[in-house]
C-alpha cells in the first residue's frame, strides 16, 4: 500500500525545523516561500505598530504623555516671546501650523508609523534574523544575536541623546536675528528635522559596533586602529558637521563627541579581544608551527545526524541505524 503524500505544510514546517533539518538546506522555491513568509509577517509588525502609534499620538498613556506632546516639546521649549501669538492655544501651549488639509493627518501617520516601527523592532529584526540564521554556523548564530541585541540599544540611545539635544539646538537657532524675527514653524518641516535628527543620530551610532564586527572578523586589528586613530577621530567630526542637519554647533558637538567616545571604547574592546586571541593562538602552539608542518586541526569526523523515523523515541537509534 502506497504511503500518503506528506502534507504541504508539514513539510515546509519540517524544512524550518533545526531538529530535523539541522544544515538548513532548502531548494530556490523555498527559499522564495519562506522570504515571503518573513516578510509578511515584518510588515504586519510595523502595521500594527504604526496603527498603535498613530492612537497613541493623541492619547496619553498613563504616565506618559501623547505622541504629539512628545514631538511638540522641543518647539514649545523656544521662548514665548518669540513664538507667533496665534501658534500659543488658550491654555498656553503652543501649537505647529498646518498649511495643508491632509498635513495633519499625514504628520499624525507618519509619526505613528515611525514610533511603531522602532516599537516593534524586535518583532521584524527576529525576522530578518530567522531567515538568515539557517545558513549560518552555530558561532556566527551567536555573534550575530548579540551584535543584533547591541544594535537595538544604540540606535535607541542616539535617538534619546538627539532628542536631548534639539531643545537646545532650537533654543540657540531662534536666537539669531533678534526682533526681527517671530518663529512659527510648520508641522510638516518640523517634524521632517525632528525625525530625520533622531534617524541619523540612532544610525551614526551604529559605526561603532561596525568597527567591532570588523575586529572580530579579523578584518581589522588593534594596531591598524591605534594608528588611524587621529585620522579617524578627525573625520567623525567632519561627518557629523555634515550629517546634522540642524547646522548647529549643539547638534554637531554632541553627535561628535559621542561617537567619538564610543568609537574609543570600540577600539578598547578590539585591544582587548586581539589580545585574548594572540594568547589562544600561544597555547595552542600556532607560533610555533614550521610552514611545512601540520596544523593543529581536530581531524575527527563528526558523526552525523539522522532523523529519527516515525515513532522511534527521541535519542534512541532505530534498528536499521544498529545494523
Amino acid at each position: 500500500m502506497a504511503e500518503p503524500a506528506p502534507n504541504g505544510r508539514r513539510s515546509r514546517r519540517r524544512k524550518r525545523s533545526r531538529r530535523l533539518n539541522p544544515d538548513g538546506t532548502m531548494t530556490l522555491i523555498e527559499h522564495i516561500y519562506e522570504f515571503r513568509r518573513r516578510l509578511g509577517y515584518a510588515v504586519l509588525a510595523v502595521v500594527a505598530g504604526g496603527i498603535f502609534g498613530f492612537i497613541w499620538f493623541q492619547t496619553r498613556l498613563g504616565p506618559v504623555e501623547s505622541l504629539g506632546h512628545l514631538m511638540n516639546a522641543p518647539y514649545c521649549g523656544i521662548p514665548a516671546d518669540r513664538l507667533l501669538p496665534g501658534t500659543i492655544g488658550p491654555d498656553g501651549t503652543c501649537r505647529l501650523l498646518q498649511s495643508a488639509p491632509f498635513e495633519g493627518i499625514m504628520i499624525q501617520l507618519k509619526v505613528g508609523v515611525a514610533a511603531g516601527a522602532v516599537l516593534t523592532s524586535p518583532l521584524w529584526l527576529y525576522q530578518i534574523w530567522a531567515f538568515i540564521a539557517p545558513g549560518l554556523y552555530s558561532k556566527e548564530r551567536k555573534y550575530a544575536l548579540t551584535f543584533v541585541g547591541f544594535a537595538s540599544v544604540l540606535f535607541a540611545a542616539g535617538a534619546v541623546l538627539a532628542y536631548l539635544i534639539v531643545p537646545h539646538a532650537f533654543k540657540m537657532l531662534m536666537s539669531f536675528g533678534g526682533d526681527f524675527f517671530t518663529t512659527a514653524l510648520t508641522a510638516d518641516k518640523y517634524i521632517s528635522f525632528v525625525l530625520s535628527l533622531l534617524v541619523i543620530f540612532g544610525v551614526s551610532f551604529e559605526l561603532p559596533l561596525l568597527v567591532v564586527m570588523l575586529n572580530f572578523v579579523g578584518v581589522l586589528k588593534y594596531p591598524q586602529l591605534k594608528k588611524w586613530r587621529r585620522g579617524i577621530i578627525f573625520l567623525l567630526f567632519v561627518f557629523a558637521a555634515f550629517a546634522t542637519p540642524g547646522s548647529d554647533p549643539f547638534s554637531m558637538l554632541g553627535l561628535a563627541g559621542a561617537l567619538t567616545v564610543l568609537f574609543e571604547i570600540s577600539v578598547q574592546i578590539a585591544r582587548v579581544h586581539d589580545k585574548r586571541k594572540e594568547r589562544e593562538r600561544a597555547d595552542e602552539g600556532w607560533d610555533e608551527l614550521d610552514d611545512n608542518e601540520a596544523a593543529p586541526f581536530d581531524y575527527t569526523p563528526s558523526a552525523p545526524e539522522t532523523e529519527p523515523e516515525p515513532g522511534t523515541p527521541a535519542g534512541k537509534a532505530s534498528t536499521d541505524d544498529i545494523t
